[in-house]
């Protein structure tokens, strides 16, 4: 069974407390936090503080996504501020750093992934597979909601997820960007485990249908 994480970036901000209850309320599985800096993506969203006020409302995982520039330099602080999974990208930082950092976030008890945009290869993340619990594959360009998916990614997925069966076969594998009713079964067949899901889940009319949908794959 595949995970579902919808996407808080395309919730309704006003409401943003009732919308992260209701992840429950459909059986959604995480809470999925975009972090972008205006740096590393040309968009500024939310941050440290936005993610501890998230923390009291939800008992679900928070499945927090660093799309900023050497992220090293806040692991610390996001993982104290309630996140249970976070994601680095490879591309915002020299490999070392990259590195101490999934060790930092380890040390902290949380669980560590990396993250690779669209046109990073899957052999890019081969120095840190041992030390990931997931890895995150864009099927967009990091940045904005809404996006049209990337089916060229596929081959990436698929090559990630054989890589895996050898280097650490306990480590997941997430899509994010484009993911709907119709792109989370291929997102499936090419070996994802959890599928985030942003404008697909907040402006369905049945939300329930694409967690259900995402459950029997």
């Amino acid at each position: 069974m595949a995970k579902i994480a919808p996407s808080i970036l395309s919730a309704d901000f006003v409401n943003l407390e009732r919308d992260i209850r209701s992840l429950k309320d459909t059986g959604a599985d995480w809470v999925h936090i975009d972090v972008m800096d205006g740096l590393f993506v040309p968009n500024i969203t939310i941050g440290i503080p936005v993610v501890k006020s998230i923390r009291p409302i939800t008992g679900l995982p928070l499945d927090v996504h660093l799309m900023i520039d050497r992220p090293i330099r806040y692991v610390e602080d996001f993982v104290r501020a309630g996140a249970d999974w976070l994601t680095l990208h490879i591309e915002a930082d020299q490999p070392q750093n990259t590195l101490d950092a999934l060790d930092r976030i380890h040390a902290l008890g949380c669980r560590a992934a990396i993250s690779l945009k669209p046109g990073t290869p899957a052999e890019a993340a081969i120095p840190y597979l041992s030390k990931c619990d997931m890895i995150l594959v864009m099927t967009v360009e990091p940045g904005f909601g809404g996006q049209k998916f990337m089916a060229n990614m596929m081959p990436k997925l698929k090559k990630l997820r054989t890589m895996l069966h050898t280097a650490n076969p306990g480590c997941l594998l997430e899509v994010d960007g484009g993911v709907d009713s119709a792109t989370a079964p291929v997102c499936r067949d090419n070996g994802a485990d959890v599928l985030v899901a942003g404008s697909a889940y907040f402006r369905a009319a049945d939300p329930r249908a694409l967690v259900k949908l995402v459950h029997s794959l």
